[in-house]
């Protein structure tokens, strides 16, 4: 934002909160479906986060703890029983019971035409029966330790409410009912939704009794919004705009190193790839991202220390691995190393491609901080590297992230914000073979494939010993990133913006929510 209008905004400011009961949020990136199950995206989570519960829910570190679900253990290698909380109501005032989870979790598995689904929830499970009205009895076909991660993912629906109701119907607001402190009350696409507050909430009485989500997609409108009064609470407030509403006293900033990896997906599974083309753009027989040299190559030519401290203004952390430091699976100094060009271009020619060859970028143009800027310096530097950038392409997520998935592209910028303790959703979504049948490579959009990595994640999402499972993760994660499976770039240091006496709880998982506002 253009400092003169920072300032002036800045004194447009109301020095008081005028509505104490309320909460107007600003949201860059607006949900796809009111529906909690059509996507497993963040936008969508951030949605359901207010209006639905999970068996489980994390800390601001991503350590989990109980919600519906107050207890579980594991009987054997393959049954679990899960003990779930009495005396909670949905909105309508119907009382939540086993038989809502049962439903939620089957209805999770089979959401038509989902971008983005939720196949890893119901990795390995066999059966979920109500045992009792508060308690589950869970068998599995083989061991899943982590199962509580896994089914915790899914939001818990009223069975007697959405039973029979599609992504369409729920979209309109027919079978929106949930346990969670706020009440659905409409959805105007594009807009807004609004939300009131539930009173009965079973974790206490909310802190706001209405709440009014916004979608602002552009960064400086968004910051203009909290400035002028018209909002109260702003995500992914914008690096360059960080400091100084740190340094306004009519605001509050909440900042946190997140765990959301941003990273370049590469088309190395099919010989023939859509935006691959020669030095002179002519299109190509051969696919050459399918050459582990050539992947290196390009990861080779990215100098992701400029793309964290100098686009991004230090609200990144330069990236050569799937999680930070914290996270289970992290791999103790793995790290980014220093662009080398002339590397680089030793590996090419080694690839059989000393004049390089052509490519286009992919990348949305809305859903990460800069996401448009880091496409184009990334195509600066891949071109300094001796590829021919045929273009750098920028499209709103909503209509990008389902291009990607239907595998449209052949270089693409995306994200992958790991919400559990480890590394093991993110490496099983994106990483892992793609096998729906099996819950694998839910979001392997590049379909990336490779047998040594799948022996070794499958190996470690056995063990049941914690320590035993991180260190298997991280082996998995050095065979995927030798492999230049896919080119990590950076750890997002995202921030959120309030006004003076509104506080914000910042989390690793980057979740915005009415929530976690007080």
């Amino acid at each position: 934002m253009h400092p003169a209008l920072f300032a002036a905004l800045l004194a447009l400011l109301p020095a008081t909160a005028p509505r104490a009961a309320d909460l107007i949020i600003a949201r860059a990136a607006e949900h796809s479906a009111m529906d909690p199950h059509f996507a497993g995206t963040g936008p969508n989570g951030d949605t359901a986060n207010d209006i639905f519960d999970r068996l489980i829910s994390s800390d601001p570190q991503n350590q989990m703890r109980p919600a519906l679900a107050t207890a579980w253990e594991s009987i054997d290698a393959t049954t679990w029983r899960i003990t779930l909380r009495p005396g909670v109501r949905f909105h309508d005032g119907t009382p939540f019971t086993a038989d809502d989870v049962v439903f939620s979790l089957a209805r999770a598995k089979d959401i038509p035409n989902s971008p983005a689904p939720f196949l890893r929830a119901s990795r390995g499970v066999r059966s979920v029966i109500a045992e009792a009205p508060h308690r589950l009895l869970v068998t599995t076909d083989g061991p899943v330790p982590r199962l509580m991660e896994q089914l915790g993912e899914i939001y818990i629906l009223s069975h007697h409410a959405a039973a029979g109701r599609g992504t369409t119907e729920l979209n309109g607001g027919q079978g929106m009912i949930g346990t969670g402190p706020y009440r659905f009350r409409a959805w105007v696409p594009a807009s807004r939704v609004d939300l009131d507050g539930n009173p009965d909430y079973w974790g206490g009485v909310p802190a706001w009794q209405r709440v009014s989500l916004r979608f602002i997609k552009q960064p400086a409108a968004r910051v203009a919004a909290l400035l002028a009064g018209d909002v109260d609470l702003i995500d992914q407030v914008p690096p360059a705009d960080a400091k100084a509403l740190a340094a306004n006293p009519k605001v509050a900033l909440f900042s946190i190193a997140a765990t959301r990896l941003v990273y370049l997906a590469l088309d190395a599974s099919r010989p023939v790839s859509p935006f691959i083309t020669d030095a002179a753009g002519k299109p190509m027989e051969r696919n050459p991202l399918q050459d582990q040299r050539v992947r290196r190559a390009l990861g080779l030519m990215i100098d992701r220390a400029a793309l964290a401290t100098r686009l991004l203004d230090g609200s990144a952390e330069p990236a050569a691995q799937f999680v930070p430091d914290g996270i289970g699976g992290h791999i103790p100094g793995l790290v980014a190393q220093p662009s080398d060009i002339p590397a680089a271009k030793r590996l090419l020619a080694e690839a059989g491609y000393p004049g390089g060859f052509g490519l286009t970028l992919h990348a949305s143009s809305d859903r990460l901080p800069q996401d448009s800027a880091v496409a184009q310096a990334l195509g600066q530097m891949l071109r300094r590297g001796g590829i021919a950038v045929n273009g750098v392409v920028t499209e709103p997520y909503n209509v990008f992230a389902p291009a990607a998935s239907r595998r449209a592209y052949s270089l693409f910028l995306f994200s992958f914000g790991t919400t559990s303790a480890s590394s093991a959703d993110g490496l099983t979504s994106v990483l892992a073979t793609y096998d729906p049948d099996r819950g694998m490579g839910a979001f392997n959009r590049s379909r990336y494939s490779n047998p040594a990595f799948d022996q070794a994640l499958t190996q470690a999402l056995g063990e049941f010993d914690e320590t035993s499972r991180n260190a298997g993760l991280a082996r998995a994660t050095g065979i995927a990133m030798s492999d230049a499976a896919l080119l990590p770039l950076y750890w997002q240091v995202v921030h959120w913006g309030s006004r003076k006496g509104i506080a914000y709880t910042p989390r690793r998982d980057e979740a915005t929510a009415a929530r976690y506002a007080r």
